[in-house]
Parts: structure tokens; C-alpha cells; sequence
């Protein structure tokens, strides 16, 4: 028996973060609302389970790409200042 919450987990890796936070709150919505079977409960269960790993491998790697590029700027920050240093000149 198949659910509409269920999805493979490709599918679920395809979706944005805004698109995964989204679902994931429709799906509690429906698990605090109650009046589903337990293998529907399960099943919404498990799919927000699924959901929320999505959010927070995106957000994860947000996190890696922010900490990237401010470590990239401040390695130009020092390599400016190193070079004014040494040319005897202010940045």
C-alpha cells in the first residue's frame, strides 16, 4: 500500500530548502491535527523525518558555503595588508 506522503528519497534530495521546510510543516500540521490512521501516522512520520534531514543538510551546507567565502575574503583582507605593508603604503 502505497501513501501520498511517501516519496522516494531522491526526490526529497530535488527539493529546496524553502520547498522541504514547507512540506515538513504541512506534515506536522496534519500529525498534531490527528484523525490519521497509525500506518498514515507512521508514514507522515517518517517522511518529516525525512524532510528534516533534507533542511538540514541545505542548511548545512549554506553554513560551509558562508564560512567559505567570508574565509576567502578575510585571506585577501591579509594578503591586501601584506602587501601594503611591505610596498610601506596604508590600505
Amino acid at each position: 500500500m502505497t501513501s501520498e506522503v511517501e516519496q522516494p528519497t531522491a526526490m526529497s534530495e530535488a527539493l529546496g530548502y524553502e520547498q522541504a521546510r514547507d512540506e515538513l510543516i504541512e506534515v506536522v500540521r496534519r500529525l498534531e491535527a490527528g484523525g490519521t490512521t497509525l500506518e498514515e501516522s507512521l508514514a507522515l512520520w517518517e517522511r518529516g523525518e525525512e524532510l528534516a534531514k533534507v533542511c538540514r543538510r541545505r542548511l548545512d551546507g549554506a553554513r560551509a558555503r558562508l564560512d567559505a567565502a567570508l574565509a576567502e575574503e578575510a585571506d585577501e583582507d591579509d594578503a591586501d595588508d601584506e602587501s601594503a605593508e611591505r610596498d610601506g603604503g596604508a590600505v
